[in-house]
Parts: structure tokens; sequence; C-alpha cells
């Protein structure tokens, strides 16, 4: 299998070791799109997706090789399902929405959950390469279903995330060891995979960058977004946003996600 690969100039050099395993670089996303039949991307948001499929030279502007585009980011389902139209009008290509969950150790690991909307033949073409980088392959229905349950795994996470941000603080004002929580609570019913990996995270000064408040915080705002559409009450969710938005205001957007505890200091 020949391995073609997109990059911007400014970081050709990731590539190198990519290259040396025979992979090649496109210079632009329409030359990509003329020479690979299914393209996987994984962006920031759904500006940058645009670009990457819209844009000047983008994917779309190919030459009609391209069959099948794979969105690995967390953008609006609303969003998404224009898009796949637009594709499939302009490009006559094929649009599947394959947010992930696991973060970067799950990537590395190749254990990642990718919930998929699109067609179920296009979904199926695709799982012999997705099990190279993902255990579990769900299909959630037509575009934005994928997006959806994206959003409703950001909601738990976040929420998560923030009450476990609370209890440290708890614990931490009343004189007791919060670091010794995920010990403490093991095996009961607050127990959690988050729990074990965030408090650690939050007891320490030096935390590497897995996931920023800001990425969360524009996961929440999009979930609220649709909710709104939907007339969906989510009070909990709210008040983790308004966690991040604080969080985020105080100059803490690009920290990892367990920094959310310094909002509550």
């Amino acid at each position: 299998m020949v391995i073609r690969l997109l990059f911007g100039t400014g970081v050709l050099k990731k590539a190198q070791s990519l290259q040396k395993e025979g992979a090649s670089v496109a210079r632009t996303p329409a030359e990509l799109a003329s020479e690979c039949e299914i393209v996987f991307s994984c962006v920031y948001d759904a500006a940058a997706v645009h670009d990457l499929v819209f844009g000047n030279e983008g994917l779309s502007d190919g030459n009609g090789t391209m069959a099948l585009f794979v969105d690995h980011a967390s953008i609006p389902p609303k969003i998404t399902q224009e898009y796949a139209a637009r594709l499939k009008a302009k490009a006559r290509a094929a649009w599947v929405d394959a947010p992930v969950s696991g973060g970067t150790g799950g990537a590395e690991s190749g254990t990642l959950a990718i919930m998929a909307g699109g067609d179920a033949a296009d979904i199926d073409r695709l799982r012999p390469y997705l099990a190279s980088y993902a255990q579990r392959v769900t299909h959630m229905g037509g575009n934005g279903a994928g997006q959806t349950t994206k959003l409703c795994n950001q909601a738990i996470v976040a929420s998560t995330i923030a009450v476990i941000a609370e209890a440290m603080r708890l614990a931490k004002d009343e004189g007791v060891d919060a670091s010794l929580l995920n010990e403490a609570l093991a095996g009961g019913w607050a127990d959690s995979v988050l729990l074990q990996l965030f408090v650690p995270k939050m007891s320490s000064t030096d935390v590497p960058v897995s996931a920023t408040v800001a990425t969360m915080l524009k996961d929440l705002d999009a979930a609220a977004q649709l909710a709104q559409f939907n007339a969906t009450a989510m009070p909990v969710s709210h008040t983790a946003q308004q966690l991040y938005r604080l969080a985020s205001k105080q100059g803490l957007a690009q920290s990892d996600v367990s920094q959310i505890i310094k909002a509550l200091s």
C-alpha cells in the first residue's frame, strides 16, 4: 500500500520518518485527492476542514480520483451534513464523519474508539484501515451521526473532568490529600478511567498537554448549539461549559484540560 501525505511547509520535518518508510508528500490537497481514492483527515475545527476540502486547491478540486473522504475532526453535525452534500455535488465523493475518542495514548496504542456517520458500505470499506489505530468502529447512522455521538462523548468527559476538579478542590480545602482520591476511590462507584487519569494530572504542576481547555470548550459550545437547535435540556453540560469558559478567560485556554482545577482556586 502506498501512503500519500499532505503536510504544510511548516511541518514537513514530521513527514521525514514516514517518507523513509515509502510515503510520499503531496504539495496541495487537490494533488492528494487526484492520487488517492480514500483520504483521511484530522484537523482542528470546521474552518480547517472547510479550507482543506473546499479552499484554494482543496480536495474537492481534484481530478475525481478521490471517492471517499474521512473526517476525524470534531465539528458540528449540521456543518458535517452541509459539507457532505457539497462534496458529493462538486466532486462526487462520499463523506464519512469519524471522530475519535481515546486521546493521544489511544492513538499510539491503536485502541481508539471511532463513532462513524455515513453510508454503511463506505464504513465497511474503511474498517481494515481504521483497525490500524482503533479497536472499535461503530456505525451510528448517516452523515452527522458520528459527530453527534462525539458531542455526547465530550459532554460526558468534560462534565466528569469538571466534577473531579471540584472534588479535589473540596478535599484540599478541608486539608485532605487530594492526590490520594483515585487510590481511595478505586473499585468504588466513583471510580473511572478518568478519575485514575486526572487525579494525578491535577495533582501535578508540570502536565504535558494532551487535550487543551480550548479544544474541550469548542466541543462543548458545539454541543450547546445542537441542544438549542433540538430544545434539549443539558443543565450539567451547560455548567461544565461555563467552567471551561472561565478557565479559558483566566489564560488556561492552551493548557491541558486537567488544569481547569486552577479556575477553582
